[in-house]
């Protein structure tokens, strides 16, 4: 049964230790190395509280996932849905590069509890890496390899329990970062865009539930859901963010927030020998995909549930409903933003709803062709006018006005921009440059009605395709953007799997996406989302709670929002 939970807090540990004290070369012997304490009590928690001896899972607002293979345990569970909470420990800054770093946890174990650390570097683009779990390397201790050297880490505790409700009790976390070998190199610096990947996506719902970073989520929320950790922001940040674009050419920026939808070590967008799981599956397939529409692992997720639909990610309402003008789940095209190298700026809207408005061209009589959420991160490219007419181009086609992002400044003049406009237009720091204009080439070819470009997305199996009226007929090919190109997929497919099929979600086992399927489609009759610049400002009306549609998977009384 789907467990009821929200964010637990960390109001103090009992023996709270030195913040970020970072200790004199040679503290952690040898004379190189870099030791401290992890401040667990400053730690920004979700399922993680105070329990008085030490911070301890709390399984009442716990999200489940399975026990990840490394972590330190005593007599481990085997692997499968368990209570799961994470403690975000502050950033920790280096005299010196590493690209190694060991953690200590002391604590108590119950048999079948564990607790480990996952650990990320700053990039030279300014964001960060994805996390990665320890490997263990004794009974309490555990290392994690990073992608390259750097001079900023950052740790984050994983305590899981039972199903039965015993829970691990952490005293301290003592990380020491060995310093990088002197043959070692910097990350690359060289520019590059985003990996891109076309693939299925599920309207998440859950409004009431909360996330698997301790986000309640709300009516008509702008977050997003990957089936993997690695890439799961902490609340409230934009630390991994995404550009999704639907077959009817709308984007959507969004920070990822929680875990799913079906499988939780599922990082398809890394490259094969670098996947946490399911190596053998080509870069860009998620394992879902491959299970619902070739049979892989005998078309069970990684729990061993029958998949229902290919869901590779889900959609918070607001970004299906208002961002994307979705009316049913719908494959789209995924540009996962922290994966390239170009430098990505912070969203600040001061909008009623949360969200900035991206214009097809810089001005305000342009056609709103989609939505950044407050928070996300974007690619900024180039700059064109000045003052309160400065616009930047975040996409081909795809504008912001500069007064949502502060944080930009040293933006080059778009090519095609007056000469007049090569002022400065936008009031702060962090030029994104024109590196990334190719992470929007798949927004183009879904509004081109090319929605199964990489990933080798079927029309026939993603089911609920097009955005588009008359287009939302089941097998319908998915990423047609109109009636006409829809009933063509069914025609050369010859397969029209039931509405229940495509759609519905499977029983849940797990307090978030993260053990979920991909979410219903739209409640009471679908809602198309104006583009016009007239009224783009209108919002569809919120959807209707007590009606649902027969393709949703029922959901247990406890379940927030159910």
């Amino acid at each position: 049964m789907r467990m009821r939970w929200r964010a637990g807090l960390v109001v103090a540990a009992a023996t709270a230790l030195a913040a970020g004290g970072v200790a004199p070369a040679g503290a952690s012997g040898g004379g190189s190395s870099t030791t401290w304490s992890a401040d667990l009590a400053s730690g920004e928690a979700a399922g993680v509280t105070d329990g008085g001896d030490g911070v301890r899972l709390d399984p009442a607002t716990a999200f489940s996932a399975p026990v990840e293979q490394g972590g330190m345990a005593e007599d481990a569970a085997p692997a499968g849905a368990v209570p799961t909470g994470l403690l975000t420990l502050g950033p920790q800054e280096l005299d010196r590069p590493t690209s190694r770093v060991d953690s200590v946890v002391d604590g108590d174990l119950p048999p079948g509890t564990t607790a480990s650390v996952d650990v990320r570097g700053r990039t030279p683009s300014g964001g960060w890496t994805e996390w990665i779990p320890a490997t263990a390397s004794g009974a309490d201790s555990g290392s994690v390899t990073l992608p390259g050297s750097t001079s900023e880490v950052q740790g984050r505790l994983v305590l899981t329990g039972t199903p039965e409700g015993a829970a691990p009790t952490v005293r301290g976390v003592t990380l020491t970062a060995a310093p990088a070998p002197a043959t070692e190199g910097g990350q690359d610096l060289t520019e590059g865009a985003p990996f891109s990947a076309n693939v299925f996506a599920t309207r998440e719902g859950l409004v009431g539930g909360t996330t698997s970073n301790g986000h309640v989520i709300t009516e008509r929320d702008h977050f997003v859901a990957l089936p993997s950790r690695r890439a799961l922001s902490p609340r409230d940040t934009s630390d991994y963010s995404v550009r999704v674009c639907a077959p009817n050419g709308r984007c959507a920026f969004a920070p990822v927030w929680d875990v799913g939808p079906w499988n939780t070590r599922d990082d398809y967008w890394n490259p094969s020998g670098e996947r946490q799981e399911w190596k053998d599956l080509p870069r860009g397939v998620p394992q879902a995909q491959a299970a619902f529409r070739d049979g892989y692992n005998g078309g069970n997720d990684q729990f061993g549930r029958k998949l229902v639909n290919p869901a590779g990610i889900d959609l918070a309402d607001g970004v299906f409903w208002d961002a994307l003008g979705l009316r049913d789940n719908s494959q789209v095209q995924v540009d996962y933003l922290w994966t390239g190298s170009v430098r990505l700026s912070k969203v600040e809207s001061a909008s009623e709803d949360g969200t900035a408005q991206v214009r097809s061209a810089p001005s305000d009589d342009a056609e709103v062709v989609g939505v950044a959420a407050d928070t996300a991160d974007v690619p900024v490219q180039c700059a064109t006018g000045t003052g309160s007419d400065a616009w930047l181009r975040i996409g081909d086609g795809q504008f912001l006005s500069a007064s949502v992002l502060p944080g930009v400044r040293d933006v080059p003049v778009c090519e095609d921009a007056d000469p007049a406009d090569a002022g400065d237009p936008a009031p702060a720091a962090g030029a994104a440059g024109a590196g990334s204009g190719a992470a929007t080439a798949g927004a183009g070819a879904a509004n081109a009605g090319a929605g199964a470009v990489g990933a080798g997305a079927g029309a026939a199996d993603a089911g609920a395709g097009a955005a588009d009226a008359g287009a939302g007929a089941a097998g319908a090919g998915a990423g047609a953007g109109d009636s006409a190109a829809g009933a063509a997929g069914a025609a050369s497919t010859g397969r029209t799997p039931a509405p229940a099929a495509q759609d519905a979600a499977s029983a849940e086992v797990g307090g978030s996406a993260a053990v979920r399927a991909g979410a219903s489609t739209v409640d009471g009759d679908p809602r198309a989302v104006p583009t016009g610049p007239s009224t783009a400002t209108t919002a569809p009306p919120v959807p209707t709670t007590g009606s649902a549609t027969a393709a949703e998977a029922p959901r247990p009384a406890s379940t927030p929002g159910g």
